[in-house]
């Protein structure tokens, strides 16, 4: 329970006195009394009771009755304080307008002297939201993030803002991390953002490519600084390098959690532990492709209890995400084919895995191989029999 005494203390930065801060809270908790039982509850002399309320008063935050005995009464806060805070808000924007004369001046002088400053804006975590906001709706260009989880749900819940953004041709590009794929927080981003996931554990929002806005995941605080400045030209850099070295996701938007994550595991399982193996194999054995579904298997993705839709759907998924390929079957011709952009065989796994599966599931299939050098590289899979897909 709030401490009329705590009030009293506090309305005193109001401009009360401490006499008039203690006879308005002894208003508003007993209501309207003489001016005898406002000394007695407020602890004022008596002496000092019927100046003090002339002063409250004169400042519009009480009442006084013309007979005798005496009575007064408060004025409610939300009436006795608004022409208060409003002065002080007024005072506040004068103080801020002055302040930005006063860096735009000191900005001029050091430009004229050949030096930099550096701007650093330190923001609570109340205020990191609506700035945010505000940051959003002033970008020009572009906006680049590279977030963790605290950051990814600032960003969904400023849907409409990054939805506005876009209508303005706003180059929007998030980087999350692979476990936050497949979230509910990561399917409220606005279809039509660039998303890619590499591992992240910093709150880093580029406006413009010029302002920077940073913020503690731990404890919502921000701040707001140049990318002129060394940390912020650092920042710019450390996320062009992590776009570029990124996994593309936005494919996995429309599937589940899991569904996400187990296609993103497959990939990081392969990359990281078996596609050097692969590649070097390059098919001269099938068996290369048995091995990759045992590998997976025992990393723990369970792929010979997939239907063939299930495989189809995920081959196609990775295709697209590590090499910008696809995955379609020919009926007439009885093969499927898969198609890649790069020439450099990142579709040979893919393609052994499919036919592992196959050749799991006896069928018999053949693998060619056709390597473009300008347009990138085709692998057709024959298979013996007919393939029946849903």
């Amino acid at each position: 329970m709030v401490k009329g005494q705590d009030l009293a203390v506090s309305l005193e930065e109001f401009g009360l006195s401490k006499y008039e801060a203690q006879a308005y809270v002894a208003l508003i908790t007993k209501g309207t009394i003489s001016a005898s039982e406002l000394a007695y509850y407020s602890n004022l002399p008596r002496t000092k009771v019927y100046p003090t309320l002339l002063k409250l008063e004169k400042k519009k935050i009480a009442i006084i009755s013309k007979s005798k005995p005496i009575m007064c009464t408060a004025i409610a806060p939300e009436d006795a304080f608004d022409e208060i805070i409003q002065e002080q808000i007024n005072r506040i924007n004068a103080m801020n307008s002055l302040i930005t004369k006063l860096k735009q001046l000191s900005e001029d002088s050091k430009k004229a002297r050949g030096s930099e400053e550096k701007r650093y804006f330190h923001l609570a975590q109340n205020y990191v939201f609506k700035q945010f906001q505000s940051m959003v709706d002033g970008s020009k260009s572009s906006i680049h993030a590279i977030v963790d989880s605290w950051g990814l749900g600032l960003l969904s819940q400023c849907k409409e803002e990054l939805l506005a953004a876009m209508r303005r041709d706003i180059d929007v590009r998030i980087i999350i991390p692979s476990g936050l794929v497949g979230t509910e927080a990561f399917h409220d981003l606005p279809a039509g953002i660039k998303l890619k996931t590499a591992e992240a554990s910093q709150n880093v929002v580029i406006f413009d490519d010029s302002e920077i806005l940073m913020i503690n995941g731990s404890n919502g605080k921000g701040a707001i600084f140049l990318s002129t400045d060394v940390l912020g030209t650092n920042q710019v850099k450390a996320f062009d390098q992590a776009w570029r070295g990124g996994i593309k996701i936005n494919n996995l938007a429309d599937m589940t959690k899991s569904e996400a994550q187990e296609i993103l595991k497959v990939i990081q399982l392969i990359n990281e532990n078996g596609l050097g193996f692969v590649l070097n194999s390059v098919l001269n054995s099938r068996a290369k492709g048995i091995d990759i579904l045992t590998f997976l298997e025992k990393n723990g993705i369970d792929i010979q209890s997939k239907t063939l839709d299930d495989i189809i759907l995920l081959v196609n998924s990775i295709l697209d995400i590590t090499c910008s390929g696809q995955l379609r079957y020919e009926s007439h011709g009885n093969h499927f084919v898969i198609e890649s952009k790069l020439n450099s065989g990142h579709s040979i796994p893919w393609a052994l895995l499919l036919d592992g599966y196959l050749n799991k599931k006896g069928v018999k299939t053949k693998m060619i191989y056709n390597d473009h050098q300008q347009t990138g590289e085709k692998i057709h899979i024959k298979v013996d029999s007919k393939i029946s897909l849903s």
